[in-house]
């Protein structure tokens, strides 16, 4: 009795392992086509806490610098993951989905923005 308790533990803490797997933690950066056809550097910064993913991006902010915006409705379901961020371009809010899959230091992504679907790849920082 006792060693079949010890391994369900056991089989539990791998079973969790899987589903809460994704090491993702940590700076990310790629690149996307800009809208005047030049690349256009993009970082993300995430946390995984259980199923749970929070983190930010960057965006252009005042005076040319940066600004961080937080990741929202963030999902980890083992190495697939979910997430939003929402954009205001002058007082109008613009909403992006995106959805991905962690490859050991590659992250592939698709964004969706307005009903327009975005691939592109990001890498981890080192």
């Amino acid at each position: 009795m006792k060693y079949c308790a010890i391994t369900l533990v056991v089989g539990l803490f791998f079973v969790a392992g899987l589903a809460f797997g994704a090491d993702i933690d940590g700076k990310w950066v790629g690149e996307i086509d800009g809208m005047d056809g030049n690349k256009m550097q993009i970082s993300y910064t995430f946390k995984a806490e259980g199923a749970t993913l929070t983190g930010t991006t960057a965006a252009p902010g005042p005076e040319g610098g940066q600004k961080a915006i937080p990741i929202k409705d963030g999902k980890i379901d083992g190495n697939n993951l979910s997430f939003s961020v929402t954009i205001d371009f002058g007082g109008q809010e613009m909403k992006m989905e995106y959805k991905g899959v962690l490859s050991g230091d590659t992250l592939k992504l698709t964004m969706d923005m307005m009903g327009q679907p975005m691939d592109f790849m990001l890498k981890r920082a080192k």
